[in-house]
């Protein structure tokens, strides 16, 4: 490694500098982002362009208190977060998740005919809901740091998205497990601080969560760059109600899988610790945090004893690793 890439790496990670990577030619992550943003894009419009005319539905929002308001709504257009806009604006801060009918459904995904509105927050009094709503959570931070952890390294140590398992909070942490061309890396506590700064810096910027349906093909094409990803597509596809189509959300510049759903926006995360990073099976890493929703509030050393909970290696199953980079 040179003296001027070694300089670099210092300002990123510090610890860097002392570990053995291989130089590649692949695209930056910069570029592969563009190309995956743009496929997007196009299939978005796509989508939207196949509904050539509007129609009414009628949705039947169930409040607090057995309040009940009926909205009209446009089909395959109006979103939950659509709906909360007519109720008032406290909805529109406060709602994490909806509710359809009984499934649990994104903020910002169309609604596709009649149905009955709930729309929780992250202090539902009801258990059941509690524990939908906090799986959201967990499984958006998981989204999220993967999103942190592709922007903390350059291009010669290539952070290679796997995959993050399903979101157990009692496990402690929200993790990503990633592939790092790192013969053996110890990340010490000044480089986990500069990707907690990383991830509230993103959260910030206050971005919704957008819900994308596309096919499997078309999964492949944007994945490309990714054989983890192009290994998993052909297996995730199958379990959709069409046996071909696979999900991915965007959030910012950030595409990555997910069956979710998701919350509504980044402005529902407050505050985030990267707590560890343990390394695994054949180059994998698993990075673990832990954060707290925007609204609840908890004193310095209650925050210690989540984070030093968080620093145990999560347990979730370690992802099998058959394809190589």
């Amino acid at each position: 490694m040179n003296h001027h890439v070694k300089l670099f790496y210092s300002r990123r990670l510090s610890t860097l500098s002392n570990v053995q990577v291989s130089q590649t030619n692949k695209l930056s992550i910069n570029e592969i982002r563009e190309k995956r943003l743009s496929i997007f894009d196009k299939e978005l419009k796509r989508q939207q362009a196949l509904i050539t005319r509007l129609e009414k539905i009628e949705v039947s929002f169930k409040g607090l208190n057995n309040e009940s308001t009926t909205l009209i709504m446009n089909k395959g257009v109006s979103t939950p977060f659509n709906c909360a806009q007519h109720i008032n604006e406290l909805l529109t801060k406060q709602s994490v998740v909806a509710e359809i009918n009984g499934e649990v459904w994104d903020m910002h995904r169309p609604i596709p005919s009649d149905c009955t509105l709930k729309l929780l927050h992250m202090k539902a009094e009801d258990p059941q809901q509690a524990s939908l709503v906090n799986k959201t959570f967990w499984r958006s931070c998981s989204f999220l740091l993967g999103a942190v952890i592709e922007n903390s390294f350059e291009d010669d140590v290539p952070a290679v998205l796997h995959s993050f398992p399903p979101a157990n909070v009692r496990s402690g942490s929200f993790v990503h497990d990633v592939y790092l061309n790192l013969e053996s890396w110890v990340p010490t506590q000044n480089d986990l601080r500069k990707i907690a700064a990383t991830f509230q810096k993103f959260i910030r910027n206050n971005m919704i969560f957008q819900r994308l349906d596309i096919d499997s093909t078309l999964a492949l094409k944007m994945f490309e760059d990714n054989v983890f990803k192009a290994e998993q597509i052909p297996h995730i596809a199958t379990k959709s109600n069409s046996g071909q189509s696979v999900t991915v959300y965007r959030v910012g510049d950030h595409i990555d899988i997910s069956r979710g759903p998701m919350i509504a926006s980044t402005s529902l995360v407050g505050r985030c610790s990267i707590a560890s990073v343990h390394k695994l099976e054949s180059g994998i890493y698993r990075f673990q945090g832990v954060a707290l929703p925007s609204d609840i509030y908890i004193n310095h050393f209650a925050f210690g004893i989540l984070e030093s909970r968080a620093r145990k290696q999560n347990p979730a199953r370690i992802p099998e690793l058959s394809a190589k980079t």
